[in-house]
């Protein structure tokens, strides 16, 4: 055999490739343009629904109807757990000391008030029904979370339903985005569905679906975001194959002219991400390093696309083509939406008796260079440089603040809720012999967290050595909500702050499950052995979260069962 044409085209591979190879890089096979930009749906295997007995149409009729009603009934599952006993503790638990009545104050009022330091005792006794005082409070976080909690406090009264109501639904929500958008990423409905049953089945997403708190409601929007820029990606990808003439062999071909040409039009779902962007940071602040980061990822999707339809100069042509459109339908919508946010301080009254600071720029901030600007963008700019300096320099140690790197390995969960009733009462058993222990704590399923550390290392490896896009997609999503954390190593942060990425993390795991259940065309033996690994690490996570259901729901157990949960010594 002759080998020198192998040889040849060997040589001419690029060195960093030759390189990769040790590692396991692997080029694309050549096929079908439009294969490549718009890859199809995976379809179980024929030999599955012979075994079951289905005939060839109801099997058409089921996969049809997994698509939406395998993420349906996941999400029926998450949305019975979170929304089961929901008022339960009846008490203000944690950080719902702020927002639960921040939120009261903002539906009423337009800005956030001072309470009185036993309003939390005067809530729950009266059922809601107390006075709002009138003094503006300083606070540290934008509106859009706390209005998003008065929203259910506004449907359901001032009660802990109420003031929980909207996270659950969040909560429960987000499942069924994570469904579909594990669907779309993996081209796969069981993917995705495992995604969505992962992240329903996580203690910390439990948890934050059913506590009054901010960071619930700002996952919901990041998670928003990246479905919808997912969305945006394979509407233009579906454009530029559409447009992609094919030869006379009705094969679509790469052309240069065409995927350097080629116009995107509006991309209305682009401006949707722009919409949940302005949303988040409206949430928290930390939603700024998430716009940077999608706004990033969103142009390399698009320099792939059109890389793949054959241009020759895709960064020239996105620049030219996309770069300015993609500018303009996320950083301005997301700036508008936040400053949106702050419209009921806005239109508080200047007389001091409005929102806090409201009045700065006619007292304190007379004069200067910038007085040609409106009264309000001037005291809503001072009041954020002063809040910029509270995060920065906020130091305080708290009992169960945590370091970034303990994370991913739940290594100091927060403990938001804590009674030790006595024998008999509050649900402690009467022949307990001693005290209970009921507790509500911020806890990720375990088993599913350290699955997620070798998940992420699975990813990292898959976007580094085999080129793959939605193991890049996750990476960034992982990185966007986590990394930055890492600037602020010394300031008071907590665990909890990590359901932001969460959903990634699941994304991560059902991945890595996919490789474990072997890629198309595995044998029989290899498949099998495949879904045995993957099945008993699911069922594990899914007992490791119904062992834990005791401290996620805040029930009274025997102080011995609470202490065999108490697997480190970091959780105490």
């Amino acid at each position: 055999m002759d080998t020198r044409q192998e040889q040849g085209v060997e040589e001419q591979r690029p060195s960093w490739q030759q390189r990769l190879r040790r590692f396991g890089y692997t080029s694309r096979p050549r096929s079908d343009v439009r294969d490549r930009l718009m890859p199809p749906y995976a379809e179980p295997s024929p030999r599955l629904w012979a075994t079951i007995g289905l005939s060839k149409p109801a099997t058409g009729r089921l996969v049809r109807w997994s698509a939406w009603g395998g993420p349906l009934l996941v999400t029926l599952l998450a949305g019975m757990t979170r929304f089961w006993n929901l008022g339960n503790p009846k008490a203000v638990i944690f950080d719902e000391t702020y927002y639960a009545k921040d939120a009261w104050a903002l539906i009423h009022r337009g800005y956030e008030v001072n309470w009185a330091k036993n309003a939390n005792d005067l809530i729950l006794q009266g059922d809601g029904h107390v006075t709002i005082p009138s003094e503006a409070a300083y606070v540290v976080h934008p509106p859009v979370g706390k209005y998003v909690i008065g929203l259910g406090e506004w449907m359901f009264g001032f009660t802990p339903f109420g003031w929980r109501f909207m996270t659950a639904l969040l909560g429960t929500l987000s499942v069924l985005m994570l469904c579909r958008i594990g669907r779309r990423l993996f081209r796969s409905t069981f993917l995705g569905c495992l995604a969505g049953a992962l992240m329903a089945v996580d203690g910390l997403h439990f948890v934050m679906s059913r506590t009054a708190l901010l960071d619930q409601v700002l996952m919901f929007f990041v998670l928003a975001a990246f479905g919808c820029l997912l969305l945006d990606r394979d509407r233009a990808r579906a454009r530029l194959a559409a447009a992609l003439p094919p030869d006379a062999d009705g094969v679509v071909r790469p052309d240069a002219h065409v995927a350097e040409t080629t116009r995107m039009g509006l991309r209305p779902w682009r401006w949707a991400a722009g919409l949940m962007l302005g949303l988040a940071i409206g949430t928290k602040w930390n939603g700024l390093y998430v716009l940077a980061a999608f706004c990033v990822m969103a142009v390399l999707w698009d320099v792939g696309s059109r890389k793949v339809a054959g241009a020759r100069r895709p960064y020239a042509a996105v620049v030219k083509r996309d770069l300015g459109w993609a500018f303009l339908s996320t950083v301005p919508v997301a700036v508008v939406t936040y400053l949106a946010s702050w419209t009921g301080w806005i239109l508080s009254p200047t007389d001091g008796t409005g929102g806090y600071f409201r009045n700065w720029a006619a007292t304190d901030g007379k004069g200067g260079n910038w007085t040609f600007l409106p009264d309000w963008l001037r005291s809503l700019w001072h009041y954020e440089h002063q809040v910029y300096e509270f995060h920065v320099g906020l130091s305080s140690p708290h009992t169960y603040q945590s370091n970034p790197w303990s994370w991913i390995v739940t290594g100091r969960p927060v403990s938001y809720f804590y009674d030790d009733p006595l024998p008999g009462k509050n649900g402690c058993p009467a022949d307990a012999g001693e005290k209970c222990a009921r507790e509500v704590l911020a806890l990720g399923t375990p088993l599913l967290w350290w699955a997620a550390a070798f998940a992420i290392l699975y990813v990292l490896w898959r976007w580094l050595f085999r080129r793959d896009w939605r193991a890049g997609a996750i990476a960034c999503g992982i990185a966007a909500g986590y990394l930055p954390w890492f600037m602020y190593q010394e300031r008071t942060i907590f665990y909890f702050y990590a359901v932001v990425f969460l959903p990634f993390l699941c994304l991560a795991v059902a991945m890595m499950i996919g490789a474990l259940l072997g890629p198309p065309g595995s044998t029989e033996r290899r498949r099998v052995v495949g879904a045995a690994a993957s099945g008993v690490l699911v069922l594990l996570i899914t007992w490791n979260f119904i062992y834990f259901w005791p401290l996620y729901t805040g029930q009274s157990i025997p102080i011995d069962s609470w202490r065999s949960r108490m697997w480190l010594d970091t959780w105490v």
